[in-house]
């Protein structure tokens, strides 16, 4: 049996039928050149052939009553009760109908009775399309660890007919990991000393952040707490789920970076902060401050290739508000560099406790029906998960999608993600069904890119497309 992490607890504890804390990904494929109508069903019959079910796809939460949960491995797992089959009607087949469904799926909770995770196959797409649907509770892994596997799951070319499903790839890191724990825990010196350096750290944390509150310094990590509650992308969470999508160009996105000698953080969030102004515009809220978001930030090593969380959350302000797109990037740009510094300066375990405290607070309010009347934690939460510059293949079907679908943290109506793919750049929008007219925000982004675009490159490109 292996301890849960203190992040990975939180993940548990703080779930509920209103905010699931289960992330997932949505890859939609073209059948292969000849390939007969029935291919999805009978990729869905062969997934459930593969019974061979490694960690972490064959653990199942125990809890005690005096110490840490942990994972412990099934005896067997029953592939029915997880992987499955759906097929849309004709005319009722097309993204708006697949992005319905699959908001509809991620709505509820995992079954804490089984392992954690679910794959379905939706079969009846326009134009010879499937998709598959993979959800997966943040507790087993982050959405960087999860797009990960998936991408191991795949082949390179369509040659390649070997199915790998998730569930049936060996993953010896993990035995690695729980030698490793199992050794850090029998030195008693090595535990005084870890908990040294985080207290170090997390003081150097506080001392910045109070720098910060005085105004003695700026733009490193923004304060908790502080954004503008007066939004409909803040409030309590409830249940209902919607999800949308929009996608740039990769040599457009690249085309800004050069011209402007910025990152893919900077040219994606100068346009999400521009398509967010858009948006609270239409709902009739104008900020007079820079939207805050909460910005997810990898705390693992190099070479680490384990399960479960190894991240922190940060808040980082965006521009104040402007109408030059230009000027907005190269805000964010400062913004973002400051902060990269003050994070590259703070233990790896500092920044995780401050995450566990942030959340905890947010977490609380969530649970007490306080969040509408409480200032967020931030306006929203904002990801950027690395994906492959070459186009993957299951069975020979060509995967041309694939957009990341994570969870909304305490007193986030929205949580945006971005995933670079095969030379494209894929926002993926999910939110709770209270905020409207979500498929306007997704139209925003490109608005905000095209904008973007003429104001560096003095002229509009084209072709380019919601998703």
């Amino acid at each position: 049996m292996e301890t849960l992490s203190l992040l990975d607890v939180g993940f548990i504890v703080a779930e509920s039928q209103d905010s699931p804390k289960h992330v997932g990904g949505l890859m939609i494929y073209k059948r292969p050149p000849g390939a007969k109508a029935g291919f999805a069903a009978d990729l869905h019959r062969d997934f459930l052939g593969v019974t061979e079910v490694h960690a972490p796809f064959n653990r199942i939460l125990q809890f005690s009553l005096t110490a840490m949960p942990t994972w412990r491995e099934s005896d067997a797992v029953d592939l029915n009760d997880h992987v499955f089959f759906h097929r849309l009607r004709r005319g009722h087949n097309q993204r708006p109908q697949l992005y319905a469904f699959v908001s509809a799926l991620h709505e509820p909770m995992l079954d804490r009775s089984r392992p954690l995770w679910e794959v379905h196959i939706i079969d009846g797409l326009s134009e010879s399309r499937f998709a598959i649907y993979v959800k997966m509770h943040h507790a087993c892994a982050d959405g960087v660890t999860m797009m990960r596997w998936a991408i191991e799951s795949l082949a390179a070319t369509p040659d390649d007919h070997r199915l790998r499903p998730l569930w049936a790839i060996p993953r010896r890191s993990g035995k690695r990991d729980k030698a490793r724990q199992e050794e850090m825990a029998r030195s008693v010196l090595s535990n005084l000393s870890g908990v040294g350096k985080r207290v170090l750290g997390v003081g150097r944390l506080a001392a910045m952040l109070l720098l910060e509150s005085i105004k003695l310094t700026k733009n490193a990590i923004s304060l908790p707490f502080v954004a503008d509650g007066n939004t409909p992308l803040t409030g309590q969470v409830t249940a209902g789920r919607q999800f949308t999508t929009a996608c740039i160009g990769m040599e457009r996105v690249n085309l800004i970076r050069r011209k402007t000698r910025s990152t893919l953080n900077h040219v994606a969030l100068t346009c999400l902060d521009g398509a967010l102004h858009s948006y609270l515009r239409d709902q009739g809220v104008r900020l007079t401050r820079p939207i805050t978001i909460q910005m997810p930030v990898n705390l693992r090593k190099e070479g680490d290739t384990s399960s479960g969380n190894k991240i922190g959350i940060i808040q980082v302000e965006l521009s104040t508000p402007t109408d030059d797109p230009y000027v907005r990037l190269r805000n964010i740009g400062f913004s973002l560099r400051n902060v990269r510094s003050m994070i590259d300066s703070v233990a790896p375990d500092a920044i995780e406790t401050y995450t566990i405290v942030t959340g905890l607070i947010g977490q609380l309010a969530e649970m007490c029906k306080l969040s509408d009347r409480l200032p967020p934690t931030g306006n929203t939460l904002v990801s950027n998960v690395p994906g492959p510059e070459n186009v993957l293949y299951l069975q020979g079907a060509r995967m041309e999608e694939l957009h990341p679908i994570s969870t909304l943290p305490p007193g986030n109506l929205l949580n945006i993600t971005l995933f670079s793919y095969a030379g494209r750049l894929f926002f993926g929008l999910i939110a709770t069904d209270e905020l409207p007219n979500l498929d306007r925000l997704g139209n925003y982004v490109l608005e905000a890119f095209g904008a973007l675009e003429q104001s560096v490159l003095g002229e509009q490109q084209g072709g380019d497309r919601r998703t």
